[in-house]
């Protein structure tokens, strides 16, 4: 019977990671980096929406707690 020699562990990893890191490279070649303009606006809509978020919120908060103190309030 005729003895079949197997490649090496770590060359076996070496090159699956070096495929990955090939593949990863083509990849990236494919993306679209954004504007600076696009990036501004971007960063100006996550602020305000987290702006609006925050006082909605904070509103929610103030009401929620007035109302407990109100029912205290009635209690004691």
């Amino acid at each position: 019977m005729a003895e079949v020699k197997t490649e090496n562990w770590f060359k076996r990893k070496w090159s699956s990671l070096n495929k990955w890191f090939r593949g990863m490279k083509s990849e990236l070649k494919k993306v679209v980096w954004p504007t600076w303009s696009q990036v501004l606006n971007n960063t100006l809509v996550v602020i305000v929406v987290s702006i609006i978020f925050a006082i909605v919120i904070g509103l929610i908060d103030y009401l929620a707690y007035e109302g407990i103190k109100a029912l205290l309030g009635l209690i004691g």
